[in-house]
């Protein structure tokens, strides 16, 4: 039986890809350029688009199990062919926004729900990863900051968010894709610990080996300056994070290790394999 893994240049779908052969499975990865770097030779890769429907039969023969991204536009096309492959279960990478206080009223909670619920619908068997806070954010947000002046600005030094390292959502997914009894759930994580931004950046700083400076900026002049890395709408969800925790510690959680049985990564951690994201 063969698992697909859609997305598998991404930040967690590489891990997922990487596991799955590490753990013996048959494994195959999806990308609308099949020929591009970024995977290693020994991956069977083959050409998908979650928003070119036509794509997808080709990439799904044979399969037995999926690791899939959101895409509200293409979910239709998805299931169609999925249950024409005779998939049996799909591991969706969500967000915890979908169970978040006004989740209804939040676009980016919407986005994920409506593949959730397609899949719910679809008589296939799926496990939903609902990740909080990405640690890779950080590298839209500072990684230029970083590289160029040293200094990351900031509205905010004391709000508190617990980041996840992507290879703690990848570890879920295969450990869902690979063992028995994680059909039919949904798994919310949260990092294993709540860090104020400015002791993300001191633990950056020490990654890489310099000091970085915290500069206080105002909301506006936040507002401008991830918008020249970002989509509004995640500007705006992230400055809203941010205010409302502020002072607060944020929700943490230990689902990675039940779940996998070995510990989360730290921020720290993160940081050290990022280095060099970070370095000019």
């Amino acid at each position: 039986m063969v698992t697909v893994v859609f997305g598998a240049r991404g930040n967690v779908g590489r891990h997922v890809a990487d596991g799955l052969l590490a753990a013996g499975e048959q494994m195959r990865a999806t990308s609308r350029t099949p020929d591009a770097a970024g995977l290693p030779p020994r991956m069977k890769v083959v050409a998908a688009d979650l928003e070119r429907p036509e794509t997808l039969p080709t990439a799904l023969e044979g399969a037995d199990k999926v690791f899939l991204y959101t895409k509200p536009d293409g979910i239709a096309g998805f299931v169609e062919a999925a249950r024409s492959a005779g998939v049996r279960h799909v591991v969706l990478l969500s967000s915890a926004a979908v169970v978040a206080p006004g989740a209804e009223q939040n676009p980016i909670a919407r986005q994920h729900r409506i593949v959730e619920e397609a899949l719910e619908r679809s008589g296939i068997d799926w496990t939903f990863i609902r990740p909080g806070m990405f640690a890779t954010n950080t590298l839209w947000w500072w990684q230029r900051s970083i590289r160029d002046e040293g200094v990351v600005r900031n509205p905010y030094p004391d709000a508190q968010t617990a980041p996840i390292h992507e290879k703690d959502m990848a570890a879920l997914a295969v450990t869902a894709l690979t063992e028995p009894g994680h059909r039919q759930r949904a798994y919310t994580v949260y990092g294993a610990e709540s860090l104020t931004l400015r002791q993300q950046v001191e633990q950056v700083g020490a990654a890489i080996g310099r000091g970085v400076r915290f500069e206080v900026i105002s909301v506006e002049e936040a507002r401008e300056q991830m918008g020249k890395t970002m989509p509004a709408i995640g500007v705006e969800t992230f400055l809203r994070v941010w205010a409302a925790q502020n002072g607060t510690p944020a929700e943490t959680s230990t689902i990675v290790e039940e779940v996998t049985g070995r510990p989360a990564h730290t921020f720290a951690q993160w940081a050290r394999d990022h280095a060099d994201d970070f370095r000019s």
